[in-house]
């Protein structure tokens, strides 16, 4: 199964706030063996909210959705979910139960308007304050506070892809490589060879330039199954010093 993240607010796309729930998801997923295949990041625009969960609905994704469930003119989550779906909001008796709980005699239709959500659904529990997010069809729709999302997104992995962790545990190895000839047009035939003859092993190349715009290193290295990493390793080592390029390990 694909991870994904959508990470939704205006405040995020003019740089108002920084966003904490990419980096949040990736650590989140790693622990775990696991890894983010994508995200994307949306203003609070209701259709353009909808009609990406609609495609997303529709890829069969595990999906991470963060901000816009509030009730405020600008949050469009969850009507955009509902438009999405094709069907209504309504108060989730789960949700109601917990906004109950939570305010007691001070609840009122203002706060029970946050436990409307598209038929259908069932409630994500929220430790901090028990305003609950929703999922549907490995979509987890939570609140842009990380304070609250973060341990929500953490209880759906443990309570619903457990059997996914360390499946296919993977490792990522890389060479530091120096000199006049460490750049990668020099290297490409190397990588493509690579990349061939192991497909199921992930390549990446990462050059490193100074302040000064002077090239420093190349880091080259895979990810992937231990031994055919180690493998397809051993295959660059033995290359890349029959051409004389200098390298170490990366830390």
């Amino acid at each position: 199964m694909n991870f994904g993240a959508i990470i939704i607010g205006d405040e995020i796309l003019s740089g108002k706030r920084v966003d904490r729930h990419f980096s949040k998801m990736t650590e989140l997923l790693g622990a775990r063996g696991l890894r983010l295949s994508w995200a994307e990041y949306l203003g609070d625009e209701r259709e353009r909210i909808a009609a990406t969960l609609k495609r997303t609905f529709a890829a069969g994704d595990a999906v991470f959705c963060f901000g816009g469930i509030g009730n405020t003119p600008d949050d469009h989550t969850r009507q955009a979910a509902a438009l999405a779906l094709g069907v209504d909001l309504a108060l989730h008796p789960d949700a109601e139960r917990e906004i109950r709980a939570r305010f007691g005699e001070q609840t009122n239709e203002t706060r029970l308007s946050l436990g409307r959500f598209p038929l259908g659904v069932d409630i994500v529990p929220n430790p901090f304050n028990r305003i609950a997010g929703f999922c549907v069809r490995d979509h987890y729709f939570l609140p842009g506070f990380p304070q609250m999302a973060h341990p929500m997104a953490e209880w759906a992995l443990d309570t619903f892809y457990r059997p996914l962790f360390n499946l296919n545990p993977v490792v990522d190895k890389a060479f530091l490589l120096t000199g006049p000839n460490a750049y990668e047009s020099a290297l490409l035939d190397l990588m493509e060879r690579i990349v061939a003859d192991y497909p199921t092993l992930r390549l990446f190349s990462l050059p490193s330039i100074g302040d000064d715009g002077q090239r420093r290193h190349l880091e080259l290295g895979v990810e992937g199954e231990k031994a055919l990493v180690d493998q397809a390793l051993e295959e660059i080592r033995l290359e890349i010093e029959r051409r004389g390029i200098a390298w170490c390990w990366r830390e």
